[in-house]
């Protein structure tokens, strides 16, 4: 068993597997390291791949004062996994919470990306629903600490974005439900508080957005509800993203349909290799419809 030691003193526990280049994957909040098996056999024939436990679950350490949780930590401690891996550069793959630190990584640390897979990305990040959401974000803290994480799990798998991954694998879902209600719950509450509930919106980083140029892949499931726009948000001002949308998905994607999941990472990682991803056209951005100016 690995760790890696933040600037905070926090260690995370990672493993890893394969050769080649460096892909890191980061988890949702109401998964863990588990949740990134079906990627680590699959990419792990082809690159070494690294999967963390993030701060807050095990085994990695739970801090007990919400303030060692943000945002910023989120995406410095996916740096933290990469110097513990010796590798200057890795491709870096999140889902959901974890595609918001993915999103904060290439950010605040551009040149330890190679490429960025932004997926399941949005909770909360439409200005209008931030007070809902942070709102929420205090609910779900304060059920998880007074009715512990089986109750929540019970309650939170079966979310609008997730009946998705019940219905196409009624087992694989209980395996998320079960390694859900196995979280720490202070670490799970101290999550909501100091990185769900505080990360700023998407719609406050569009200047930061438009300045990136890491080949960036934006990916969403079609009934994933609060990240749609969201993911269309960064796919028009990021100039150098690309935008999926796998069909019939929920939120859940990288364990809803693995196969689909694992086919247009693969594909995005391939092209990044080989030095084809481009940056956006300028003259795809016009104020004309046609391009015929009257």
């Amino acid at each position: 068993m690995a760790y890696a030691t933040t600037d905070d003193g926090v260690r995370l526990q990672y493993e890893e597997t394969g050769t080649g280049r460096l892909v890191i994957f980061v988890h949702e909040f109401a998964g863990d390291i588990r949740s990134w098996e079906p990627q680590m056999r699959h990419f792990g024939q082809r690159y070494r791949c690294v999967a963390f436990a993030a701060r807050g679950f095990l085994p990695s350490d739970v801090p007990e004062n919400p303030s060692s949780y943000s945002q910023a930590r989120a995406a410095d401690d996916i740096a933290a996994v990469l110097a513990a891996t010796g590798e200057k550069q890795a491709h870096v793959v999140g889902l959901s919470m974890g595609g918001f630190a993915t999103l904060h990584f290439g950010l605040r640390h551009p040149q330890l990306a190679l490429s960025l897979c932004v997926g399941g990305c949005g909770y909360g990040a439409e200005l209008e629903q931030r007070p809902r959401f942070q709102a929420e974000a205090d609910t779900i803290a304060a059920f998880i600490t007074s009715a512990g994480m089986p109750a929540f799990a019970e309650k939170y798998a079966y979310g609008p974005t997730r009946v998705q991954f019940e219905n196409k694998d009624p087992r694989g879902f209980a395996e998320f439900k079960k390694a859900l209600a196995e979280h720490s719950a202070l670490g799970s509450a101290n999550t909501q508080i100091g990185c769900q509930g505080e990360r700023p919106s998407l719609y406050d980083l569009v200047d930061k957005m438009r300045a990136m140029t890491v080949p960036t892949l934006v990916l969403t499931g079609d009934e994933d509800w609060p990240c749609l726009a969201p993911s269309m948000l960064m796919k028009r001002e990021i100039p150098s993203a690309a935008l999926a949308v796998m069909p019939n998905c929920g939120h859940t994607i990288n364990l809803e349909d693995p196969d689909e999941f694992n086919r247009i990472v693969g594909d995005f990682i391939v092209q990044v290799e080989a030095g084809r991803w481009p940056k956006r056209d300028p003259r795809a951005v016009s104020g004309s419809i046609t391009g015929m100016k009257s």
